[in-house]
This record gives structure tokens, sequence and C-alpha cells, in this order.
């Protein structure tokens, strides 16, 4: 469903308003980022990119509504996980060789 990785890849989206742009930005190539696009566009229940084909009129592509709201969640998400498991973490950062 969605992960660190993709939901990296939405905000580089939103960030450069191109698909190609944000699979650049985080060393991916065009192919893999347009196939995760795909699969999370398929794997709820409205798109959360929407694009534009290239040409004279430029191309590129944003969140949708949609997009925006998981983006949003899935940071939430994230905080509330880090903020719980601080002790762990910092534990965990203890352990790691300088």
């Amino acid at each position: 469903m969605l992960g660190p990785g993709k939901a990296d890849l939405l905000a580089a989206i939103a960030q450069h308003g191109s698909i190609s742009a944000a699979g650049r930005s985080m060393g991916m190539s065009y192919k893999r980022a347009w196939s995760l696009v795909e699969a999370m566009n398929k794997g709820f229940s409205t798109p959360l990119v929407t694009s534009a084909r290239g040409g004279a009129q430029g191309g590129g592509a944003s969140l949708t509504q949609t997009g925006q709201e998981v983006l949003q969640l899935y940071r939430q998400i994230e905080k509330r996980v880090h903020d719980a498991a601080r002790p762990e973490l910092e534990r965990l950062g203890q352990l790691v060789r300088p």
C-alpha cells in the first residue's frame, strides 16, 4: 500500500511537479517512479497522482486531494510511531558504532 519510499515519492512529486523530476531527485528511473505511481493510483479508492503528458504545453504531475490527504496522514502516523518509540530509538542509537 504505502511505505516510506512511496510517501517520499509523493512528497517529491508535490515539490517538483513532475514524476520524472521526483524520481531523479530520489535517484530512481522514470520507469520505476511511474510504476510506483501506477501501483499507488490503483491501490487506493481514487488516484493519488494526476499527470499530463509533456509537449508544447509542458507536462507535469500533481497530487490529487486524496494524494495530499494520504501523504499528510502517513506523515502523522510516522510522527506518532517515532514519538512512541523514542526510548527504543535512543537505545538503538547508543548501540551504533561511532
